[in-house]
């Protein structure tokens, strides 16, 4: 069947159907139902649920009062549960919104299976290490999936004085939190897939359905301001006010915020099989972070090589890569002067080189 290029879905037979390109493609109810929420106006989060006010754990929404005490000071932790969601929106023709069952939900995913965070520790891309599910309202779900994640990423202590003791974790655990939140509050509920966290020994991906809304660019997420364009506005809403969330718009910038001054690689934020994916990155010294630097390949291998054994000698690099001692002398010397490498010793056979900040340095 072929038809004109429309602005609007086409019915024909009881069945809808949109220009791609040259091709006439059939529009699945999920595809259709986001057309007609973003048309409308209305957010997915807002519609009234096909469930009751005993779905909601009211032991929940207790405690989200208690937490957004300063910012809802006109709500009272002894008011009874019906008024508390009308002075949150979460109420439509005196029926819960999908929000509220998301939000303080006994087990959401009765109604909503894909509402859930599925979480893998990989060794690689083919062999999983461990494999978990996480239901429950989104607020179990936060907290749930950081206590996952830091059952699989190491943690070195370092003391302050004499009893003071400081935790440095692989990952900054605030930007992993606000990577997850961001994930439930931006994610598409009409899509049928769930949020995905993999882990591997260098890196942490993060993907969940739904892609940027229009008018925002990768390169905007690295922005202290950017524009905020919420697909759930009531479940960020709740959010904000519970403070787990600071300000709109703000929490991509927050993530690269805090790697960089943990030390770590700039979050990579893509669009990638429908949705949106959050790379976070154990190791500053990747290939591709080096070479963004302007190392050769001979610098590139040297520091690689030092991060496997330990350190490296100017007669080393000779060896490995078949270049004369002032050739191996001036590479390295760059490596130091671009802050990636220290040289221990002065001069002579005891002279060698490591990462800079490693414990040897």
């Amino acid at each position: 069947m072929g038809i004109e290029s429309s602005p609007v879905p086409v019915s024909f037979r009881g069945r809808y159907y949109r220009r791609v390109g040259a091709q006439t493609v059939e529009m699945g109810w999920e595809d259709l139902g986001r057309f007609f929420l973003k048309k409308s106006g209305v957010t997915w989060d807002s519609l009234p649920s096909s469930a009751a006010l005993e779905d909601l754990d009211e032991e929940t929404i207790r405690k989200f009062v208690h937490m957004a005490r300063n910012r809802l000071p006109h709500i009272s932790e002894n008011e009874n549960v019906e008024s508390i969601l009308d002075k949150l929106g979460l109420l439509e023709d005196g029926k819960i919104t999908n929000a509220a069952l998301l939000l303080f939900g006994k087990e959401p995913q009765r109604y909503y299976i894909q509402a859930r965070v599925r979480i893998g520790r990989f060794k690689d891309p083919i062999t999983i290490i461990d494999d978990k599910e996480i239901g429950g309202n989104l607020f179990t779900q936060v907290e749930e999936a950081m206590k996952a994640i830091m059952g699989h990423i190491g943690v070195r202590y370092e003391f302050e004085g004499e009893l003071r003791r400081r935790e440095i974790w692989d990952y900054p655990l605030d930007a992993l939190r606000e990577a997850i939140i961001n994930a439930l509050i931006h994610r598409d509920y009409t899509d049928p897939s769930s949020i995905q966290i993999k882990i591997f020994d260098d890196f942490i991906w993060i993907w969940n359905p739904g892609k940027l809304p229009e008018g925002i660019s990768l390169e905007d997420l690295k922005k202290e301001m950017h524009p905020s364009k919420l697909r759930n506005p009531k479940i960020a809403q709740v959010f904000y006010y519970a403070g787990l969330i600071e300000r709109w718009g703000t929490g991509t910038f927050k993530m690269v915020r805090l790697c960089l001054e943990n030390g770590l690689p700039e979050p990579e934020f893509k669009e990638e099989a429908g949705g949106f994916l959050v790379l976070l990155r154990k190791d500053i010294y990747t290939e591709d972070y080096l070479r963004k630097l302007g190392l050769n390949e001979r610098q590139i291998r040297a520091v690689l090589y030092v991060k496997e054994k330990g350190r490296i000698g100017n007669k080393e690099y000779q060896e490995l890569f078949g270049v004369s001692k002032p050739t191996a002398s001036r590479e390295l010397d760059s490596l130091v002067k671009k802050g990636i490498l220290t040289r221990i010793g002065a001069t002579g056979r005891g002279t060698y080189y490591v990462l800079k900040g490693s414990q040897e340095s």
